[in-house]
Order: structure tokens, then sequence, then C-alpha cells
């Protein structure tokens, strides 16, 4: 039986598709503890060396999908179930720009989605992106954009908490007009905001950034939550 939600006077059925879209994500290396200090109960952060973990920083314009049009700005983690399991993600904050993905995000999988400012000026080569929450600046980044390479689309787990009960959701996601970029072309200023307090806990910094990705053309899939 295929499963669907009432969202705001409108029938979502599952899976929900993104025919189009562009996306970027940023990635940071930081230490470990500091990022422990921020995953939910039940999970543990991925290692990705000794002592020193990894977080993102994804950017996504959402031109076609299921769910409207819309942008988001995500801060995720990188993590398992504790005592072994799936290596996933699980998302810390979701801004978006629109009601109804927000609602819909928060009450079939949990995203922690709220509606905020997200403006984006794009050149043939770069994406800037600035938000601001509660009229302070969270974070204002500039990253590379551009790429020729075809991505296949890839299986990968979100992890989220669901009236406090851990879920999973399996999305796929691929495109094309892809292209991998070193660390030193990204530019990132956070601002007062508590959120931005939080990155900043992080240390996170242009120096301490390993790549950046662009997808030009971006199609996904997400799936229902399932209880862990």
């Amino acid at each position: 039986m295929t499963a669907s939600h009432d969202i705001l006077g409108r029938t979502v059925t599952m899976p929900v598709d993104v025919r189009d879209g562009s996306s970027a994500t940023v990635i940071f290396d930081v230490a470990l503890d500091a990022a422990r200090s921020l995953a939910p109960p039940g999970f543990e952060v991925t290692e990705s060396a000794p002592g020193r973990a990894q977080v993102a920083l994804a950017l996504i314009d959402y031109r076609d999908n299921d769910l409207g049009s819309y942008l988001e700005v995500g801060t995720i983690l990188f993590v398992r179930p504790e005592g072994g399991g799936e290596d996933g993600t699980f998302i810390t904050h979701l801004p978006v720009t629109e009601e109804f993905t927000c609602v819909a995000g928060n009450r079939i999988w949990g995203f922690p989605k709220s509606v905020e400012q997200i403006e984006v000026t794009n050149t043939d080569t770069t994406s800037r992106w600035v938000l601001t929450m509660d009229g302070q600046l969270v974070v204002d980044v500039t990253v590379p954009r551009g790429g020729s390479d075809e991505m296949p689309p890839l299986p990968m787990a979100a992890y989220t908490l669901i009236d406090g009960r851990p879920h999973v959701t399996r999305f796929t996601q691929g495109g094309s007009g892809s292209g991998v970029h070193l660390g030193a072309d990204v530019a990132l200023t956070l601002g007062d905001h508590p959120i931005a307090k939080e990155l900043a806990s992080l240390s996170i910094s242009p120096e301490s950034v390993v790549l950046s990705t662009w997808t030009e053309r971006m199609q996904a899939r997400f799936e229902e939550p399932v209880p862990l």
C-alpha cells in the first residue's frame, strides 16, 4: 500500500520526487568532541580520522519538487546509531523559504525545518547564500559553481527523531553538471544568531573546508521514514 500524508489540505504521496534543482555541499573538518556535543541521543558521530569528524552545510534550490519550489540550507552531522549501524546523516537545522515544505518536512520525516529568509546570488562561477533568522545573520557563504560530471543516483540514509523516536529515511540523490572543488574557493562569514554561534563552536572556517560540491541539475527521491 502506498503511503500518503495530508499536509495543509494537500495529499503528499510517497515517495517524494525532486525532478530538478541545484545543490551545493560544503564539507568541514572539525574536532570530534565538538561534533559530539551537537549529536542527538542514541547516535554516535562518525569519526573521519583520530579525534576528527566532518560536518556539512547543504545549499539547495528546489525548482521542481513534489513539495513545491523553495530554497533550503541544512547543517548536517554524519552519524550512525549507537552500538553500530549504517552510516548516515542527521540534520541539526533546516531553514526553508516556504511554509508547505516546512510543515511537510516536520510532519512526514521529522526534519527540523523552519521558514526563514534565504537570499541567493549566482554568477557563472559562484553561488552566494545568505541565511537570516530573527533579523540576525546566520551564515553568508559563497561556493564555486559548475562542473561537467554525471552523478548517478546515490542511495543514502537520513536519521531523524519523530516524537522522540529515531527513524531512518532512505533517499537517493544524483544529477548532472556536477563538480568537486577544493576548499580554498569557499568564502564564509558567520553572524551573531544562536545557530551561527553553534556553528562557531565547531571552529568552521574557510581554512577547515575539506571540499565543496556543486550539482547544477539535481534529482532526488525521498522514501517513507521507518522507525529504528
